[in-house]
């Protein structure tokens, strides 16, 4: 995987996204790395649970559910391309959305706000957790629980 290292300040709360002052603690950040693999390469997550959350993550990206803030430049799509075979691109999108929509009804209500704050929006278990009012630490157990759903969902042993 490719580093993006950046130098934050360090604040209780975590890195800061302003340039670090001088004098203050620092802390080096891949950009990169996203919350998922973070837990995965710590040993929080199994090869399946990471494999069910990139599997999200990957229909989420496709179905073009996160909000657009400007004007888009993509690359114009060449017939032929794409990975599902005799689809259009509207229809692959749709495909996605679909997938997106039962990998998410199969975690269920109570586990898919924490599911799509760290895989989808890409938010760390600290902040998804404040985010829900939940107890510190408890994100991780109700995330493995979730993931062990999606990974039944999308067929991953």
């Amino acid at each position: 995987m490719k580093q993006v290292l950046v130098e934050r300040e360090l604040d209780p709360s975590g890195p800061l996204a302003s340039p670090p002052r001088v004098g203050r603690r620092r802390v080096t950040v891949n950009l990169a790395e996203s919350p998922l693999s973070w837990l995965h390469a710590r040993g929080h997550l199994t090869d399946a649970q990471r494999a069910a959350g990139e599997c999200l993550r990957r229909d989420f990206e496709r179905a073009q559910l996160a909000p657009g803030v400007t004007m888009r430049w993509d690359a114009v799509r060449i017939a032929g391309s794409g990975g599902e075979r005799g689809l259009n691109p509207t229809e692959r999108q749709i495909a996605a959305r679909s997938r997106f929509d039962g990998a998410i009804a199969t975690a269920g209500k109570d586990l898919s706000d924490i599911l799509w704050r760290v895989v989808c929006a890409g938010e760390g278990l600290p902040t998804a957790e404040r985010a829900l009012g939940w107890p510190v630490r408890s994100g991780k157990l109700v995330l493995r629980i979730a993931l062990d759903r999606v990974a039944g969902y999308y067929r991953i042993a």
